[in-house]
């Protein structure tokens, strides 16, 4: 179900186009969010087209920026007024402010498992916790519940989400595990929260909702659902906030594991943080091609966004939680954010959300 009012008396409900359905694996390995790290099954070559044609940049340089190590960093957003990367730790149920100028990071415990965090308009932060919408006053910490969502679903909580170029703040959710490598099933759904705080059901039947960004023309919005291994794309109403006719942009090679959070940057290609891999792919959404792959010194990466002065740098998140005891001994830079620099194109700035 695509555009189903949630919370609005006079909203329309957009076109039923029907559940995406592609080639998912069976859900066994370890999952973004799920805090575990069994190892994911093995699958064949999964590319689009010819072989992959890589771009290789000797000047690029990966350091640790934020070194407070993350259970399960994401989220991350650039926010200019502040010069500072915001981002959350789902697990540790924790919104994030790190200063660029003094290194220092400060945190506003929340209630429940936060997934994403959205610059306002007015200041402060819209955050999806839990299964519901709320405000987040960084001065005072008060959260403040816009709506409540799923309470027929207790074993669902909110993934990531973006704000779209007209201040639309879209979030997805997701089940979470009920023991080691079992969850139910397309249990999750992609919302979007409207500035005048009504909500619609943009798709349903997702299992694991997560990176998510418009192109440059904001014709087309990109979606990730993590057990489809694959990015899609969106026709993309701007005027309306409608998605519609899903198409397949990128499927995942075997060892680029499992995707999670996604950013553009400014010559329209993407950007996938490939959990339990390792590395940042970027992809040509006209083309289906990967053309370029950064490795990272830890697994579990999760998230990525350009920031900096002109937008020149990449923020990217990780996590420890899924590692046993045996791996963080080889991984002192798990749950740390990075700061990649020499990657030849910059990023554009976040949108805020228009409340």
């Amino acid at each position: 179900m695509y555009g189903a009012p949630i919370h609005s008396p006079d909203r329309a409900a957009g076109t039923d186009l029907g559940a995406i359905r592609s080639s998912r694996s069976s859900g066994t390995g370890a999952a973004p969010g799920s805090g575990r790290g069994a190892s994911q099954p093995r699958r064949k070559h999964r590319g689009l087209g010819s072989p992959q044609t890589e771009t290789m940049c000797s000047s690029i340089r990966i350091e640790p920026v934020v070194k407070e190590k993350n259970r399960m960093g994401e989220c991350p957003v650039w926010e200019e007024r502040e010069d500072a990367l915001v981002y959350v730790d789902i697990n540790s149920q924790k919104v994030c402010r790190w200063s660029a100028a003094t290194g220092e990071v400060q945190s506003v415990a929340v209630d429940a498992r936060v997934g994403s965090v959205a610059l306002r308009q007015c200041g402060g932060y819209a955050i999806a916790l839990g299964t519901r919408f709320a405000f987040l006053d960084w001065d005072t910490q008060a959260v403040t519940t816009i709506l409540e969502l799923e309470q027929d679903k207790p074993n669902n909580r909110f993934n990531d989400g973006k704000v779209d170029p007209k201040g639309r703040f879209f979030a997805g959710t997701m089940a979470e595990e009920t023991a080691p490598g079992v969850r139910a099933r397309r249990q999750g759904a992609l919302y979007t929260l409207f500035p005048d705080l009504s909500v619609i059901k943009q798709l349903d039947q997702v299992d694991i909702s997560n990176g998510l960004d418009w192109s440059l023309d904001h014709r087309t919005f990109f979606h990730i659902d993590s057990l489809a291994y694959a990015v899609h794309a969106f026709s993309y109403d701007v005027h309306t906030g409608k998605i519609a006719c899903p198409r397949l942009v990128y499927r995942l090679e075997e060892e680029e594991g499992m995707p999670d959070g996604m950013c553009i940057d400014a010559e329209g290609k993407l950007w996938v943080a490939c959990i339990d891999a390792g590395r940042v792919i970027r992809v040509d959404p006209e083309t289906g091609k990967r053309i370029q792959t950064v490795r990272l010194p830890t697994p579990r990466i999760t998230s990525c966004c350009f920031g900096g002065k002109d937008y020149a740098e990449m923020y990217v998140t990780s996590a420890y939680d899924g590692l046993d005891e045996a791996t963080l001994a080889k991984e002192p830079h798990a749950g740390k954010i990075f700061k990649i620099t020499g990657l030849g194109v910059k990023g554009i700035p976040q949108n805020f959300f228009a409340a």
